[in-house]
């Protein structure tokens, strides 16, 4: 699957109304027995709502009676309103149930949906992630899955609730009076109309809607962590202006939405007054009697309300299709990096790594490796050197699985890797990368990952280990000292100390360095140094470094360029073939000097 494919499954592809309902549907089978009980505690709500109108005819009809003295119909009448008020209270009894059963069902839908859609993204590899706007699938994970929590616990009930009511109201009406219902039929029929048309306008509004919305939601992930850029440059007016033109194409939509509303509440209303007055102008003409009217009035007006009901509700399941079908579109991009049926799970692995011809490429035919082959023994320190898009980090990345290869084999301890489960591969190899992230949070659960099985000795002994504690031990809280967003409250080297820590504790037998000691102190490379120089000892070492002093002492330097190797060695070996690696060296001893 292209990267151009992604983009289109992630944000353009319509999905047709039939295969959304049944998608959408799917999840409701978990929950299929609350959901039943509360369809039929909603049957017995819309019966009863259609009961109220005949005992207020019934009520009327006797009330000639009681002036004429009848204390048999004054008791009925007192039996009536008893009745009345006894099916309300069975009425809300049923809503109380029905509401608690639908709330409880809709949360669990929503929560299995939005976890499903989590775990999916954890699924997909990097090299798709990267084609994906950060805040396009924030948007998804949050926003759209609400939007669905609110079609399951709410609209979708009320909408079964309003359509039997509709046919309850329409069938009472027809008993009735068949003349007088088929004379108010013309302006049903009106009625559906307009709903139609309403609703192909608010469709496409909504889907425009969600698309803005994501744009603005990715606009802002970026722009707000690139803060610093846009202030550093004097580029806060010209992202103020862009800002505005994204906020101001959801308004302009929401506009058009609230115009449609605006022109078909009004319209539904005046035809049901319309409806009304046909009713008391031609009631008494087909000989029905004061009750018989003010009943059929009532279920006219039972009639005519939920389908403004419906309308309202239509444009809430077609906010909640939009967003499902932006999240079936996540949902249905494949992961490039999918385990073998048959891959296995190792528990040990003594190291060795073995590259056979192997080519790889970010995009098709633009190869970032070419024909690479090596070996790194185990628990040897294997230092990767070559200018800027040679293809150092490619290597790296390509050993844990972050991106599947084109061409060849990468082996370790003889396997191949793409037979090994890549939960397994990954635990077995620790990385420690020029760009150390950092959760919000405490520096204990930045390097336990809150895995809790790590006592606090074990956590200390690892911080030791690598000098991290130097740190540690100089705050008020220790291990339970704040870490802010993205750990912006410590420098660079106490964050790659940390992540030295994180890395160690696992106990890797395979450990990779991408420019961990790039961008560092004096005083703190000093640290980070004697900390590599111990972690040497762990297992098999992979190092890419532009600083040549971090990697004199490897037993192997492999330098690429343009893709391809083209020396390796030792450190003394390669000076004395005075080729690439000797005039790098000496660049970089000049500059030095």
């Amino acid at each position: 699957m292209s990267t151009d494919d992604n983009q289109t499954l992630l944000s353009d592809r319509k999905i047709p109304p039939m295969t959304l309902f049944r998608r959408t549907f799917s999840y409701f089978r978990k929950e299929k027995l609350y959901l039943f009980i509360a369809l039929l505690l909603m049957i017995v709500n819309v019966a009863i709502e259609l009961i109220f109108p005949q005992l207020i005819q019934s009520e009327i009809d006797y009330l000639d009676e009681v002036s004429a003295g009848s204390a048999t119909t004054v008791w009925m009448i007192f039996g009536i309103a008893g009745g009345y008020l006894g099916i309300s209270i069975i009425s809300q009894a049923c809503r109380y149930f029905e509401t608690r059963l639908l709330l409880r069902s809709g949360e669990r839908i929503v929560f299995n949906m939005r976890y499903q859609v989590f775990q999916h993204i954890e699924s997909l590899s990097m090299n798709q992630l990267n084609e994906m706007p950060v805040g396009s699938l924030v948007t998804r994970v949050a926003n759209y899955t609400s939007s669905m929590s609110d079609l399951f616990t709410n609209v979708l009930v009320n909408l079964i609730k309003n359509v039997a009511t509709v046919i309850g109201a329409f069938t009472i009406m027809m008993f009735k009076s068949w003349k007088l219902t088929l004379i108010l039929t013309g302006l049903v029929a009106l009625v559906f109309v307009i709903s139609y048309i309403f609703r192909k306008i608010i469709v496409k509004q909504f889907r425009k809607e969600r698309t803005y919305i994501s744009d603005l939601n990715t606009f802002l992930n970026e722009n707000l962590s690139g803060m610093k850029i846009t202030q550093i440059f004097n580029q806060e007016k010209r992202k103020l202006q862009e800002f505005d033109e994204k906020n101001d194409l959801i308004r302009k939509t929401k506009y058009k939405v609230v115009i449609a509303f605006a022109i078909y509440r009004p319209s539904i209303t005046f035809i049901y007054y319309s409806a009304i007055a046909l009713t008391f102008l031609n009631g008494m003409r087909f000989n029905l009697g004061p009750g018989e009217i003010v009943a059929f009035y009532l279920y006219l007006s039972r009639f005519f309300n939920p389908i403004q009901n419906i309308a309202d509700q239509l444009s809430h399941i077609q906010r909640a299709m939009t967003a499902s079908e932006k999240l079936f579109n996540l949902l249905d991009i494949e992961p490039e990096l999918i385990d073998e049926a048959d891959a296995i799970d190792i528990d040990h692995f003594e190291g060795k790594i073995e590259f056979k011809n192997v080519w790889f490429a970010y995009k098709e035919n633009e190869w970032i490796l070419k024909d690479v082959s090596f070996v790194v023994e185990p628990r040897q320190t294997v230092a990767f050197l070559g200018a800027t898009g040679a293809g150092k980090t490619t290597i790296l990345s390509l050993i844990v699985r972050n991106f599947e290869i084109q061409k060849g084999q990468i082996l370790i301890d003889e396997i191949d890797i793409r037979h090994i489960k890549t939960n397994s591969l990954r635990r077995a190899i620790g990385q420690m990368l020029q760009d150390v992230f950092l959760f919000t949070g405490t520096i204990r659960s930045n390097i336990t990952l809150h895995d809790e099985s790590y006592s606090d000795e074990e956590i200390m002994e690892v911080c030791k280990y690598v000098n991290a504690d130097s740190f540690i031990n100089r705050s008020k809280k220790g291990l339970d000292e704040e870490v802010k967003e993205r750990g912006e409250n410590y420098s660079q080297g106490q964050r790659q100390l940390l992540s030295f820590a994180r890395t160690v504790l696992v106990k890797p037998q395979i450990l990779i360095l991408d420019e961990a000691t790039a961008n560092i102190d004096t005083e703190t490379e000093v640290l980070i140094q004697d900390s590599l120089d111990k972690i040497k000892n762990i297992g098999t070492m992979l190092v890419v470094a532009h600083r040549l002093s971090t990697i004199q002492n490897a037993d192997q330097i492999i330098v690429l360029n343009k893709g391809e190797i083209v020396e390796r060695g030792t450190h003394q070996t390669l000076l004395k073939q005075r080729g690439y690696y000797y005039k790098l060296y000496r660049l970089q001893f000049d500059e030095a000097k």
